[in-house]
């Protein structure tokens, strides 16, 4: 055999043993992936359950700035059932069901509303926690 020959099949042999490389490094490429996706499904979730957590703070906020409101402006002895019907008035089916809501005072009216945290989906499971909210306004007094 000569140089040559010998020589052309060092290279043929070079290339053999890249080509068998690359086909190794795809396998290691996917393992690699296969190995963080379960990492990356847990950082989902969990990215997605504090955007739940801070929707459900938003919504518990509005509702008791919604009772409020409609609490000032109703009469004292309809204040309570004014008060829980504004405060579940624009909250999903998901939120309402457990939402509880109460008003009170005089002169001053206050409402506080408490939310259940839902777990990935809204009306599926709730977390143990709950977020609360209160607001407070002066009462409206008749022009009469």
């Amino acid at each position: 055999m000569s140089a040559r020959q010998a020589g052309v099949r060092a290279r043929a042999f070079a290339r053999s043993l890249a080509r068998a490389s690359r086909a190794r490094d795809r396998g290691q490429v996917t393992v690699e992936f296969l190995g963080m996706t379960p990492l990356i499904i847990v950082t989902l979730v969990v990215v997605w359950q504090l955007v739940l957590l801070g929707y459900t703070y938003t919504l518990a906020g509005n509702a008791a700035d919604e009772a409020v409101r409609a609490g000032t402006a109703a009469a004292p002895g309809e204040r309570g059932a004014v008060c829980q019907e504004a405060g579940t008035a624009k909250l999903s089916d998901a939120w309402r069901a457990d939402a509880e809501v109460s008003c009170g005072g005089s002169g001053y009216v206050t409402a506080d509303v408490t939310l259940h945290v839902p777990v990935l989906f809204p009306g599926a499971l709730d977390l143990p926690f709950t977020v609360h909210a209160h607001a407070g306004a002066v009462e409206e007094e008749d022009g009469h």
